[in-house]
């Protein structure tokens, strides 16, 4: 569904992707694990065409996207949950909810989406930025179910938050995996992905250093601890 093969990225003269390539299948749910300053959130932006300069490939079912421009690359059924959720402060958790566009048609109705995140609903005229950290971080996924896009880029959904949070929004991509989505995180909370994610990409230097299937998460361990620096 969607390949990325030998692709290098850089904040003005600053080259922070080395050659990154990985391939996530339909209805799968894979992991870039690594420190901070590894690579993992840039992959995501140079994803949905947000670095100015890039090089390599990334296709999208069969479809180049770099050179793209992210409104296009949204359109194709790519949603990304950024990092600190972007969250509008002036408007409602309701407006904040109703805002991006519709990408397909069968994105989560507002009744659906209110079943799985009631919490939220319950806020629905209070300004988003008086919600808890865990409940921007549900209105953040909130958001891009509703715009009908089946691939999702979510970026460490769990900094900052409280383990009865954290398990929550575990149950909650569970669920949305059920539905079909496919899903790449950016982690480095690996007790939280572990029973969540097929695949672990460990990334370290702007590159993959190796994959963890899920059934081998265990005895590597170790492994996964040292790229994570802990």
């Amino acid at each position: 569904m969607l390949e990325l093969t030998d692709v290098n990225a850089w904040y003005g003269d600053s080259h922070v992707l080395h050659g990154m390539s990985l391939e996530v299948k339909e209805g799968e749910v894979v992991t870039l694990l690594g420190r901070n300053g590894a690579g993992k959130t840039t992959t995501l932006k140079t994803i949905m065409g947000m670095m100015a300069k890039s090089s390599g490939s990334v296709e999208f079912r069969g479809q180049e996207l770099l050179g793209l421009r992210p409104d296009t690359i949204a359109r194709k059924g790519i949603a990304t949950c950024p990092e600190h959720r972007g969250i509008f402060a002036s408007l409602t958790v309701m407006e904040n909810l109703m805002l991006p566009p519709t990408l397909a048609e069968d994105g989560m109705g507002v009744d659906e989406l209110e079943a799985l995140f009631p919490n939220i609903f319950e806020r629905g005229k209070s300004k988003g930025t008086t919600l808890s950290g865990g409940e921007q971080q549900m209105l953040a996924i909130a958001r891009i179910l509703r715009s009908g896009a089946k691939f999702l880029l979510m970026d460490e959904l769990t900094e900052g938050l409280a383990p009865v949070i954290i398990e929550q929004i575990a149950h909650t991509l569970n669920r949305i995996r059920e539905r079909g989505y496919t899903i790449i995180l950016v982690e480095q909370n690996a007790a939280f992905v572990k029973s969540i994610a097929d695949r672990h990409y460990l990334v370290q230097d702007g590159k993959v250093i190796d994959c963890v299937e899920a059934n081998q998460f265990d005895t590597r361990r170790g492994q996964i601890n040292r790229v994570l620096g802990l």
